[in-house]
């Protein structure tokens, strides 16, 4: 992202995704059919990959959250558990990661039975080994990405 005005847009709408194209007309100085212009061609880019909106876990019943990190029992086994977990709907992110582990994953659920049963069913599924980490309190999520620009470049 090299455009002071398309980062703005990102930042404008990762922090409100409902927010109008009058809105962030306002919020980037720019009409409103440039701004739908420049969300079309973000969208269009794959920048921009949709918007969902964000429930609270424990008005929608599922107020456990925990991280499940699995590893393969057999380590010459393929390297196909997200596949293999993909249809438990209390997973809701597979990250592929460095360390002890093979993933982490994200999970919510009703109660320390349905994490037992969860837990049992990714053993199953996946043929896997797990940690199992209870989220206690969760300070923020969600937070907006912030679109960093050429003059922030990392350097080794």
């Amino acid at each position: 992202m090299d455009d002071s005005v398309d980062r703005a847009i990102l930042a404008a709408i990762s922090r409100d995704g409902r927010a109008t194209l009058s809105q962030l007309s306002d919020a980037v100085g720019l009409s409103v059919s440039a701004v739908q212009s420049r969300l079309r061609r973000l969208e269009t880019r794959g920048v921009i990959t949709g918007y969902r909106a964000i429930l609270d876990p424990e008005l929608v019943g599922t107020p456990l959250s925990a991280f499940i990190e699995i590893t393969p029992l057999d380590p010459a086994q393929p390297d196909n558990a997200p596949e293999l977990l993909e249809h438990l709907d209390a997973i809701e992110a597979c990250h592929s990661i460095a360390g002890d582990a093979s993933y982490m994953l994200f999970v919510r659920v009703a109660s320390p039975r349905a994490l037992e049963e969860l837990v049992r069913d990714i053993r199953l599924a996946a043929n896997v080994s797990t940690r199992t980490t209870v989220v206690l309190q969760t300070y923020y999520e969600h937070r907006p990405i912030i679109a960093v620009g050429p003059e922030a470049s990392v350097e080794a």
